[in-house]
């Protein structure tokens, strides 16, 4: 039996997904519709590399040291590259950053960032001039750092001066104020703690707060605060730009100056027992390249960032139940749903997930904002049966209500990494017309 990584990792990849900011979370407040002004996609006047290898495996080095070492699980990881801006010799790339679609901006772990390019890095200053920090809730943990402006690139996508967030940064930065860690969950303070070396949220709005953030108050996903030295504790307003210039984080696919209209992402089908890594593609744009055409059957509208649902989310019908607030998420490792009548597993290190004692076809439907309705079915497997040399699996099933604390999925159904195995799945940004369709939306 395996999966202590993936226990280890359940809270992770949970608290990957939903977050307020993208409008996962069935907590978000309620705010009125930002103006959203649909963005052209500019035709390039020569090809622009835009696929990256998206890889699943251990996970970076620093998962496998001391004594509560462990291994990731049906993590998607990207590698990117920063640069202190406007140089081409102080840059980093950096490896095993996760490929986000339930989250929006780039946030990099300190531990993960030389020092000599962490001091080039310039930190966002608000009117009084204090250095801005943001703190970002995810389901169940939180991340509170700087935000800094950098030279991003991955591939051939560029974006210059664009804010990150510098997860569990030192200085005035060191301490969370108390309006975000009592959002709740744990703190997010190393690479360990987040199972990478980053985060790459390319969901379906254009910044990771919105109109939440342009007023002083933020949302239950984001919050920006005013850094003097003596503290982060006032809340301030952000304007929500995916352009320079730049004040909250943006979809750094959004901030591309072509193929800033989504992504489409490949990965193989796994077996049962799993495999001991995995390779796949992203590509950045839909309709805009010769290989980025929109060819996907089923076309799925999603709520937009003014819904009282939240942003990007649809319908999953499950067991005669219409659960509102469902989603297809990268950075979930597992199918996060609640089903009484499966067998639950009774070993300590898995009492969350189900424990089916043979494969059992579930047949959750998926009905877009458009009222297209396709198909969800999967097979679930029982984490048994894959041996310690897998990390990655398909077909695993954890009920949100055992994980501790429970997580609030009560109206939703999570179709985490394992949907995306033997698919192309596309997602769209809202806003931008993406091959023809008005965004947001997914697609295979």
């Amino acid at each position: 039996m395996r999966l202590r990584a993936s226990v280890a990792g359940l809270l992770l990849a949970l608290s990957l997904s939903a977050c307020g900011g993208d409008g996962g979370s069935s907590t978000q407040t309620v705010a009125a519709a930002p103006t959203v002004t649909p963005t052209p996609t500019p035709t390039p006047t020569a090809s622009t590399v835009n696929t990256a290898t998206v890889t699943l495996d251990a996970g970076p080095a620093a998962l496998n040291t001391g004594t509560d070492a462990y291994t990731a699980f049906n993590e998607p990881y990207v590698t990117v590259t920063i640069c202190a801006p406007g140089s081409t010799t102080n840059c980093q790339t950096i490896d095993h950053v996760i490929l986000d679609t339930g989250s929006v901006g780039l946030r990099i772990m300190q531990p993960a960032l030389n020092a000599s390019l962490l001091a080039a890095l310039p930190t966002e200053s608000d009117t009084a001039s204090n250095p801005v920090g943001e703190c970002y809730q995810y389901v169940n943990s939180y991340a509170f750092g700087s935000v800094r402006t950098a030279d991003f690139s991955i591939v051939g996508e560029k974006v210059a001066g664009m804010p990150l967030q510098v997860i569990a940064d030192t200085g005035v930065f060191a301490s969370a104020p108390s309006s975000c860690s009592s959002g709740g969950g744990t703190a997010i303070t190393t690479v360990k703690d987040f199972g990478a070396n980053g985060i790459i949220g390319i969901g379906t709005t254009t910044t990771d707060c919105g109109s939440y953030c342009t007023v002083a108050g933020g949302s239950s996903g984001a919050i920006y605060y005013s850094c003097p030295t003596s503290g982060c504790s006032s809340v301030i307003a952000r304007a929500a730009n995916a352009s320079a210039p730049f004040q909250q984080l943006p979809n750094p696919v959004a901030a591309f100056p072509a193929d800033n209209n989504g992504t489409i992402i490949t990965l193989p089908a796994v077996a049962q027992r799993g495999v001991a890594s995995l390779t796949g593609t992203v590509i950045f744009g839909i309709g805009t390249q010769s290989d980025n055409t929109l060819t996907a059957a089923n076309v799925l509208r999603l709520t937009s960032s003014g819904s009282g649902l939240g942003a990007g989310v649809l319908t999953a019908t499950y067991k005669g139940k219409q659960l509102t607030q469902s989603f297809l998420d990268t950075g979930s490792n597992d199918y996060y749903f609640i089903d009484t009548s499966l067998n639950p597993c009774t070993e300590t290190d898995l009492i969350a997930f189900y424990c089916p004692t043979t494969p059992t076809l579930l047949s959750p439907t998926l009905t877009g904002q458009n009222g297209t309705t396709v198909s969800g079915s999967f097979t679930l497997y029982s984490p048994l049966d894959v041996p310690n040399t897998s990390t990655v699996a398909p077909g695993l099933g954890v009920n949100p209500t055992l994980v501790t604390p429970p997580l609030p999925f009560a109206n939703s159904f999570d179709f985490g990494i394992p949907f995306f195995f033997g698919r192309t799945v596309y997602t769209s940004i809202e806003g931008r017309n993406a091959g023809g369709v008005a965004g947001p939306y997914v697609a295979f």
